[in-house]
C-alpha cells in the first residue's frame, strides 16, 4: 500500500522528497559522526549511488539528442523552416542570456557579496593544485574561436563517442536535411529515426523513476562533507547568485516570456517543468537534465516534437543564462574583494565576456567557475589571482551550480515554448490543463 502510494506521487514530488531526505542525512552524519567521519561515509558510501544515477542518465544523452534531433528535422519536412526556426530559436536565446547577465551585474553590485572578503579569500591557497589541475584541462578547449570551429566534426563516430554535444547536434541536423532531400528512398531511414528516438524517450522515463534516490545521495554527499558551512562561507555570493537566478526565472522567463508573449498561465508553466527543475537542480547538469526536459515539453505543456527535438538540445548546450549570471557575480566578487574599481567600460566588458563565455560553457557540473578565469581577466586580475579567487569559491560550487543549472532549463523550455506557438506547434490545450500536482 505504501510502495503504491509513493509511486502515484508525481515525479516532482518524489524528487523533493529525496531531496529533504538527503538533506537530513548528510547533516547528520556531518555532525552527528562528526566532519571528518560522517564526511567520509558520506563520500565512499553515498556519493556512488548518487554518481552511478548522473551517469545512467548521462548515458542516454548522446542517443536521445541524435535520435530526437534527426526526428524533430524530419517532421519539420522543409529545411527552409529550419533555417527560420533555428535563427529564432538563438535570438530569442541571446536576448534572454542578455538579460541574464546584467541581471547579474546589477544584483552584484547592490549587495557587494566580495566586500569585506580578502583576507578570507587569502585561506584558500590550499586548495590552488586542485584548481590548476581543472583550469588546465579547461584551458585545453581552446577560445571562444576554437569552440565554434569545433562544432563541425571531423568524425562523427569521434563525436558521438566523445559525447561532443555540438558536433553531435551539427551532424545530426545534417542527416535530418539529407533525409528530406532525398525524398522517398529516405523514408526507412525516417522511420528508423523516429522509431528509435520512441524508444530512447521510454528508456529515459524509466531511469527517471530513480531519481528520487539518486538525488537524495547526491544531497546527503553534499552536506555529510560540507556541512552547513556550505551555506554560511559563501552567504552573500550564494544569495546574489540565487536572487538573481530567482529573478532571471520570475520576471524574464515568467513575465516577459511566457506572460507577456506567450499570453498563457505561468503557473502551469512551472507546474509543468516540476520534474525538470528538480533533476536539474540535484544533478546541476544541463546535459543531464535534457531527457526529463524535453519529456516535460512535450508531454505537460504541448510542445510539438520537432521543436522539443531540435530547440531544446540546442539550449542545454549554448543556452547558459545561470552560467552568464553566475560569471558576472563572480567578477565583481573578486573586484569587490580585491578592492577594484570598475568602470562602465569594464563593466560592458565583463557583460560582453561573461554571454560568449558562458555560451561555450559544457552542460556539466562546475563548468562555469572554470571559465571565470576568462572573465576575471578583462578586469585586470592576473592568473594567480583568479586562481586563488576560484580555489575559494570551488568547495562550494555545487550548490551555486545547482541553482544555475534550474535557470539554465527554465529558460530553455521557455524558449521552446515561445518557439512553438510561434510556428504554429504549441499545443495550447495540453498547456493549460489543469496539472495534477
Amino acid at each position: 500500500m505504501m510502495l503504491k502510494s509513493w509511486r502515484a506521487l508525481t515525479l516532482w514530488k518524489r524528487v523533493f522528497i529525496g531531496l529533504f531526505l538527503g538533506i537530513l542525512i548528510g547533516l547528520g552524519l556531518h555532525y552527528g559522526l562528526g566532519p571528518e567521519k560522517g564526511g567520509m561515509i558520506a563520500e565512499k558510501w553515498i556519493y556512488p549511488f548518487g554518481e552511478a544515477f548522473v551517469n545512467l542518465i548521462r548515458m542516454l544523452v548522446v542517443p536521445l539528442i541524435a535520435t530526437t534531433l534527426v526526428s524533430g528535422v524530419i517532421t519539420m519536412g522543409d529545411p527552409k523552416r529550419l533555417g527560420k526556426l533555428g535563427a529564432r530559436t538563438l535570438g530569442l536565446y541571446m536576448l534572454t542570456t542578455f538579460f541574464a547577465v546584467w541581471l547579474g551585474l546589477g544584483i552584484g553590485t547592490l549587495i557587494q557579496p566580495g566586500a569585506g572578503m580578502g583576507d578570507l579569500i587569502s585561506s584558500a591557497s590550499g586548495s590552488i593544485d586542485a584548481v590548476n589541475t581543472r583550469l588546465e584541462a579547461g584551458k585545453n578547449a581552446g577560445g571562444i574561436v576554437d569552440r565554434l570551429l569545433a562544432i563541425i566534426p571531423t568524425n562523427p563516430i569521434n563525436a558521438l563517442a566523445d559525447g561532443d554535444v555540438l558536433g553531435i547536434i551539427f551532424f545530426s541536423v545534417l542527416i535530418g536535411v539529407g533525409i528530406l532531400l532525398v525524398g522517398d528512398k529516405g523514408k526507412p531511414l525516417a522511420a528508423f529515426f523516429d522509431s528509435a528516438s520512441e524508444v530512447v524517450m521510454k528508456v529515459t522515463m524509466m531511469v527517471m523513476n530513480l531519481a528520487p534516490y539518486g538525488v537524495m545521495a547526491l544531497m546527503a554527499w553534499v552536506m555529510g562533507t560540507k556541512g552547513l558551512g556550505i551555506l554560511s562561507s559563501m552567504g552573500k555570493l550564494a544569495f546574489a547568485l540565487y536572487l538573481a537566478c530567482f529573478l532571471q526565472i520570475i520576471l524574464v522567463y515568467g513575465g516577459l516570456i511566457v506572460k507577456t508573449i506567450l499570453r498563457l498561465p505561468l503557473a502551469r508553466f512551472f507546474y509543468g517543468i516540476a520534474d525538470a527543475l528538480g533533476v536539474a537542480y540535484s544533478t546541476a547538469s544541463s546535459n543531464a537534465t535534457l531527457p526529463v526536459t524535453i519529456s516535460c515539453a512535450e508531454h505537460n505543456l504541448g510542445v510539438d516534437k520537432s521543436i522539443a527535438g531540435s530547440v531544446l538540445p540546442m539550449g542545454a548546450t549554448i543556452n547558459m543564462d545561470g552560467t552568464a549570471i553566475y560569471l558576472g557575480i563572480v567578477a565583481l566578487f573578486a573586484a569587490q574583494a580585491l578592492g577594484i574599481e570598475l568602470t562602465m567600460t569594464q563593466y560592458v566588458m565583463v557583460a560582453l565576456t561573461a554571454t560568449l563565455t558562458s555560451i561555450g560553457a559544457a552542460g556539466i557540473p562546475s563548468a562555469g567557475l572554470l571559465l571565470a578565469a576568462v572573465v576575471l581577466s578583462v578586469i585586470g586580475i592576473n592568473e594567480a589571482q583568479a586562481t586563488v579567487i576560484i580555489a575559494f569559491i570551488f568547495p562550494f560550487d555545487r550548490l551555486l551550480d545547482m541553482m544555475r543549472t534550474a535557470t539554465n532549463v527554465t529558460g530553455d523550455v521557455a524558449v521552446a515554448c515561445t518557439v512553438a506557438k510561434w510556428e504554429g506547434q504549441l499545443d495550447e490545450e495540453v498547456f493549460r490543463r489543469k496539472s495534477v500536482v
